[in-house]
């Protein structure tokens, strides 16, 4: 199966990995590989991570405060946000709307 960002949710993970960049390029290559492993678990096993709303699901990055919400369709995993765990949740309801 293949994924997709949508356009916020990769702006936000780029920006996240660009703020982790700035403190230690460590620090963003650990966050990136975390990104990546998430992804990769997600693509294995779909349906495993906590339902949040409707038929959205988040699964939550180790050592990091970051949560990866996405919906699984037809063909493919939609990101649809890469969110800090203490932002308003539910910020990211409209872009389901894209869909």
């Amino acid at each position: 199966m293949r994924y997709i960002f949508h356009p916020e949710a990769l702006r936000e993970y780029e920006e996240t990995a660009l703020y982790y960049g700035e403190v230690s390029a460590a620090l963003a290559e650990a966050f990136i590989k975390s990104m990546e492993k998430g992804i990769e678990q997600i693509l294995d096993f779909p349906g495993a991570w906590q339902l949040v709303e409707e038929d959205v699901r988040r699964h939550l990055l180790h050592r990091f405060p970051f949560g990866i919400y996405y919906t699984i369709e037809e063909d493919y995993i939609m990101i649809v946000a890469v969110t800090h765990m203490s932002r308003n949740p539910g910020y990211w309801k409209n872009r389901l709307k894209a869909r």
